[in-house]
This record gives structure tokens, sequence and C-alpha cells, in this order.
């Protein structure tokens, strides 16, 4: 049985794409999303779990998918732009996309423990 684009992905499906992990330019990406934090929290938004995915191609353009911790954040029109600004900062980089999803919604349980550690979690 095939399931339609339009319905429910298919069990199994993750709900958060795979990053380029293996690509020489993703941890520097990494520390680039580490340079952008929400200003009501003292955490990265990296550590925080809001960056989703980094998906790097082989022409170096890069796609972020990053959520925020709630739809009425203060810097939701903002917070997208900053991303991209760092990401693009990242020598060798060709385009940046950002996207910001609400699902899988952001939950707790998907910041670092130095994040969790950081705000008094652990």
């Amino acid at each position: 049985m095939t399931h339609a684009p339009d319905q429910d992905p298919v069990e199994g499906t993750p709900l958060i794409a795979p990053s380029s992990v293996d690509h020489p330019l993703h941890e520097q990406l990494v520390e680039a999303c580490r340079s952008v934090y929400d200003p009501e929290i003292p955490v990265n938004i990296y550590d925080l779990g809001l960056i989703y995915t980094i998906a790097i191609n082989d022409e170096n353009d890069v796609n972020v998918i990053m959520t925020l911790t709630a739809p009425g954040c203060p810097v939701a029109g903002e917070m997208p732009g900053w991303v991209q600004e760092a990401v693009a900062g990242v020598g060798g980089i060709r385009n940046v996309e950002v996207a910001l999803v609400w699902e899988p919604p952001w939950g707790m349980e998907m910041m670092s423990d130095e994040a969790r550690l950081e705000l008094g979690f652990m």
C-alpha cells in the first residue's frame, strides 16, 4: 500500500531531515549557528535545539531548517535572517536558504546537555 503525497508521512520517515554531517563545512556551519542567540534565553540557538537541519549540496548551497521555541516568539520575523547572515559568513558557501518550520514542535528535550545545564535544568 502506498501513501498519496498529501497523506501522513510513511511510518519510519524522520520528522527532521538529516544534516550533511560528512560535508567538510558542516562544523563551521554549526559554529556559525552557535553565534546566534535567542534574545530572551542566554543560550545559542543550536544548543537550544532550534536548528533542525543543516543540509549542504555539492555546490555549497546550504539549506537550514529551523524552528523557534514558540510561534509567538517576538523575534520570529528576524531570527531566520540572523541565521542566514551567520551561515553566509562561512567561507566557501554559495547560497543560504533558511526555512522556519513548526513541525515537529520544539520541546525542551531538544536542548543539548550544555544548554540544560546553563538554564538550570540539570
